[in-house]
């Protein structure tokens, strides 16, 4: 079935095959027969719209993704053999084969190059495809000051004769996958079956109904660059547990409302340039002296540009809490990387000033406008790992609004004299 499209002994089809076990061939058969039905092709092949409509591939990215798969043939008939083969590579190959597909999807005119508009109609697809099921109100327009800050984090370093725009080459375009690791995730995950359930990509903002999402620096999209560089426990649903226009620039509010969480949190700082950064904290803020925590920990650029700072390697001062201590060498706050005093992003405990520097934690650069920074406003946002808060912490985890957990906390704050002045 299908045969007459593809040559009957093309050593791709054969190498493809035996990527997969029997099991898998026969789902893939399954699915290929259902969706030639849908196609009304005596099933014999699948059509473009039912190719797009069943991966979800929206726009220019699902055409580009159909050229593909039908080895650029311009039929528009997608065989069995061509399922098989492109799964093969763009699954199951080698990391180069693989990264060496998406790199063909991403140039969408098929010209052979790789340019900023291509990029940007990549990127634009891409946040259709992500948010649009749920939101079914995103257009080009309401994208565009997101797509600039993922182009804002792109080197075009390649220079093409007769193309006046910028071009990136593979090496470049593997340097933006490592700083924006949600663009990876979704590029690799297309042919993937779609489950209608499912929003493994996006957390789930959980915030009090009583709170406008016109007042928070999270944004979906926001979210979705950050869990990109996340395992899939830490990306279902994230709770606000402090925000600094409810309760004042108070580093105490803070250490008593993400205390109830026990568990990773997301730091979010705006401040008085515009610039919107932070850090991913994999261990609990809890007072230590020292450097403390995991190589699971991350800090983030989001405006002017989205970028995703990992561990290095080159040492393990990844985060820092320090609470009531009178020495100089141990300055009270929080902060990510670096050395003492010179951290790669530092919140100081007036939660009104604070630095960020170049750190080779991270391989980081500054990430502000200046290294001394003033917060306008920060956020912290608890990550709920799935299943887990119905066992622990349920009282304060779950039941009640987040408004109502602030009143929880406020009143133990009160109860040992710690509260803020700002009730």
């Amino acid at each position: 079935m299908g045969n007459s499209q593809s040559p009957p002994a093309d050593p791709r089809l054969a190498s493809a095959t035996r990527c997969f076990a029997k099991r898998e061939l026969d789902e893939l058969r399954t699915l290929f027969v259902s969706l030639a039905s849908q196609s009304q092709s005596s099933s014999k092949f699948i059509s473009p719209s039912v190719f797009k409509s069943y991966f979800r591939i929206p726009g220019s990215l699902g055409d580009r993704m159909f050229d593909l798969v039908t080895q650029k043939r311009n039929d528009g008939m997608l065989t069995f053999e061509d399922l098989v083969i492109a799964k093969g590579t763009y699954e199951k190959g080698s990391r180069d084969e693989i990264e060496q597909f998406i790199y063909q999807l991403v140039d969408v005119t098929g010209d052979g190059v790789v340019g900023r508009s291509d990029l940007e109609v990549v990127l634009t697809s891409m946040l259709d495809a992500v948010f649009n099921v749920e939101d079914g109100e995103h257009s080009v327009s309401s994208h565009q000051g997101v797509v600039d800050i993922f182009l804002n984090a792109v080197t075009f370093s390649e220079e093409v004769e007769g193309h006046a725009e910028e071009c990136m080459s593979f090496t470049d375009i593997r340097k933006w996958w490592s700083v924006v690791p949600s663009a990876r995730k979704f590029l690799g995950s297309l042919l993937m079956q779609p489950d209608p359930g499912s929003s493994d990509q996006v957390p789930n903002l959980l915030i009090s109904e009583n709170i406008s999402p016109e007042m928070l620096l999270m944004k979906k999209e926001y979210a979705w660059h950050i869990a990109g560089a996340l395992s899939q426990p830490d990306v279902e649903e994230w709770k606000l547990l402090y925000h600094s226009s409810i309760h004042g620039l108070s580093f105490s509010t803070f250490l008593g409302n993400i205390s109830n969480g026990g568990g990773p949190t997301v730091l979010l700082i705006k401040d008085t340039d515009g610039y919107i950064y932070g850090g991913y904290a994999s261990q609990p803020w809890e007072k230590h002296s020292d450097f403390y925590g995991d190589m699971k920990s991350f800090i983030f650029h989001i405006y002017p540009q989205a970028s995703i700072y990992k561990p290095s390697g080159a040492n393990t001062n990844l985060q820092w809490c320090a609470v009531n201590f009178s020495s100089e060498s141990i300055p009270n706050g929080i902060g990510f990387g670096g050395r003492i005093n010179h951290f790669g992003l530092f919140l100081s405990a007036s939660f009104d000033q604070g630095h960020t520097f170049s750190c080779t934690t991270f391989d980081s650069p500054c990430l502000s406008k200046t290294s001394r920074i003033c917060p306008e406003v920060i956020e912290c946002w608890g990550v709920v790992a799935n299943g887990i808060h119905d066992e622990k912490n349920d009282n304060n985890v779950i039941k009640g609004t987040v408004l109502e957990r602030f009143k929880e906390d406020r009143n133990m704050l009160n109860m040992v004299g710690i509260a803020n002045s700002s009730k």
